[in-house]
């Protein structure tokens, strides 16, 4: 092999790929960057039997060939190189890259060992980029992390004709968006997709316009069980395949559909603030506790006797049935409320409050008297609050 890249290309792509490479490889041969040149391209791959990563890229290819050498090493050395043109060459054990008056050599690792990458399953459709990581990053946080109960680690992506629904849930909050797409034929799929992986993929394809989602369910045949995404970006053509998580996930769509009995209405931005302020002295697994008066809302909350918060925040209270308000305080988990205002995109929020104790859903307002927009909803369980 022997190729000349422009250094800056050659160090973002190898910091991408290397990026998917797992942290305690169960297979040594894992931990390694595959490098393969031909015609006027060079393609930079990884693999841990769930998730692969791989960019093409342009390069002045003299001579194909393929490599295989430790992709972290790779990574550090690619990033600290000069600002000037790379040629990376090969022979029989090693890699050679000189970059300026800068020589470095890597030792090869056996090519014939590394696994096979998955083939890219059959593109379903694309979505705008920009819009996708929005609703992914509005999603995930709902997501669970107890790897012990794996369908909740999972975002449910539905898919029906001209729209993507995604939805997350740990048990105690759960979150549905909906987003427009152009799919490559109309019909109805589903997948149970890792977060964390969905996350990381929302992320390092907004280099590009657009990005086209390949679906293959379990039984489909080509890419049996996967999900891919293909995005463009400055430094080439990025593709992801994950393997699809196992299970039923739980049906959310009718717990999403509450029925207010008491409306509160709050500019985003000063809620955020404040629950971060008095956020800072609730206690482990203690509530965040909001009273709900006739103009504002009053948050508390307290470690034991050591300290003590409470803020009011101005707030439009309705009593949607008209017979008084059935809930005049609310227990909130801090963390949770404030992850579900950190990803409104709206600058008020709206709480349908039922009763004590039943789940409160929190929807988007672009004018504090408006209707709620539809395509974002985010439920949270509440707390019991001490008598």
């Amino acid at each position: 092999m022997k190729i000349r890249i422009e250094r800056d290309a050659l160090a973002e792509a190898v910091q991408w790929a290397a990026r998917s490479l797992p942290n305690r490889p169960s297979v040594p041969i894992l931990a390694g960057l595959l490098v393969k040149a031909a015609g006027d391209k060079v393609a930079l791959s990884s693999f841990d039997f769930e998730t692969s990563a791989r960019i093409s890229l342009p390069a002045q290819v003299s001579e194909d060939g393929t490599a295989l050498v430790s992709g972290r090493l790779l990574a550090e050395i690619s990033r600290s190189l000069p600002a000037r043109p790379v040629d990376i060459s090969t022979d029989a054990s090693a890699m050679t890259l000189v970059c300026g008056s800068a020589r470095f050599t890597l030792q090869l690792l056996p090519v014939e060992d590394y696994p096979e990458l998955p083939p890219m399953p059959p593109a379903a459709g694309v979505i705008d980029a920009a819009q996708f990581a929005s609703a992914v990053s509005q999603v995930v946080v709902a997501a669970g992390r107890d790897e012990l109960l794996p369908v909740f680690t999972g975002v449910r992506v539905e898919i029906a004709d001209d729209q993507v629904s995604l939805l997350a849930t740990d048990r105690y909050r759960m979150a549905l968006k909906e987003v427009g797409w152009t799919p490559n034929a109309k019909g109805t799929a589903d997948a149970l997709v890792p977060a964390r992986v969905l996350a990381e993929t929302a992320k390092s394809l907004t280099g590009g316009d657009e990005i086209t989602i390949s679906l293959a369910p379990a039984g489909a045949g080509q890419g049996d069980g996967l999900i891919g995404f293909e995005g463009g970006g400055t430094a080439g053509t990025r593709q992801i395949t994950t393997r699809l998580l196992d299970g039923e996930f739980p049906k959310l769509r009718h717990i999403m559909d509450i029925k207010a009995t008491a409306s509160v209405r709050v500019n985003t931005a000063e809620l955020v603030a404040a629950v971060k302020r008095v956020g800072l002295v609730a206690e482990r697994n203690t509530s965040l506790r909001m009273t709900i008066g006739q103009e504002s809302i009053t948050l508390e909350a307290a470690t034991g006797d050591q300290a003590q918060a409470v803020e009011a925040v101005e707030a439009v209270v309705e009593d949607v049935t008209g017979a008084g308000l059935s809930i005049t305080a609310a227990g909130f988990n801090p963390h949770y409320l404030s992850d579900a205002l950190s990803v409104l995109d709206a600058p008020y929020v709206s709480f349908a409050f039922t009763a004590p104790g039943k789940p409160c859903l929190l929807t988007g307002l672009d004018d504090i008297a408006g209707d709620p927009k539809p395509d974002y909803r985010h439920v949270i369980m509440l707390m019991r609050l001490p008598a």
